[in-house]
């Protein structure tokens, strides 16, 4: 991580005076699999890196349901985080690592600095902010507007990636699509009827990924 501006495509296209500023400021931080990166009752102090793992970023209704917003891959930033930040406001979603994660973190003042004083590193964040926007409403789009047994064959094919089963609980995946569970539990029962799914207990095998792919991609 000597350069860790090279792993993000955002920060690799910024002027080398630019991403040694972000070296000299920058921290690294390591957090276990399962924990709250961020949360509700967090103002956000840092911008927030993600060098390695993955990070499942939701929100929960005041009824407890609960819809995952995007995730946070490798060699992004967090864009909440980015967001909270312009605005000193506390988070209105929670991040939770789903993997073991590293990242770099750029302290506030620091972060301040250089969205006031660097024009390439104010549109990198600008422009990170904007396609993550774009993300966020296709969400709202497919909550409001989208057929659920499309939506969770997309999440299904997206989960499982190139494995041909995935580890999740019929709740889970009312979580990933912001339902609930016994909708998920009644498209999964119409899957199985099809020879599209297999079930056990916390683990759903893609049987018929060809069919699954065709309805995920039918509009």
């Amino acid at each position: 991580m000597a350069d860790w501006t090279e792993r993000f495509k955002g920060t690799r296209a910024l002027p080398r005076a630019v991403r040694d500023r972000l070296i000299r400021a920058a921290r690294t931080l390591r957090l276990e699999k399962g924990t709250q990166v961020f949360g509700p009752d967090n103002v956000p102090d840092r911008l927030f890196f993600l060098y390695d793992g993955r990070i499942r970023v939701s929100q929960t209704s005041e009824g407890g349901r609960e819809i995952v917003l995007y995730r946070v891959e490798a060699g992004d930033s967090c864009v909440l985080t980015t967001a909270c930040m312009l605005a000193e406001e506390a988070y209105n979603a929670e991040g939770i690592a789903e993997t073991d994660v590293v990242a770099v973190v750029l302290p506030k003042p620091d972060f301040d600095r250089l969205v006031a004083e660097e024009e390439p590193f104010r549109k990198f964040v600008f422009d990170a902010y904007s396609r993550r926007l774009i993300d966020m409403l296709r969400v709202v789009d497919d909550v409001a507007f989208g057929r659920i047994d499309v939506r969770l064959a997309e999440r299904l094919l997206a989960l499982a990636g190139d494995s041909k089963e995935i580890a999740a609980t019929h709740q889970d995946l009312a979580s990933e699509l912001g339902t609930a569970r016994e909708v998920i539990s009644r498209v999964l029962a119409d899957f199985q009827k099809r020879g599209l799914v297999q079930q056990s207990r916390g683990r759903i095998a893609l049987v018929d990924k060809p069919t699954l792919r065709a309805l995920a991609e039918s509009t």
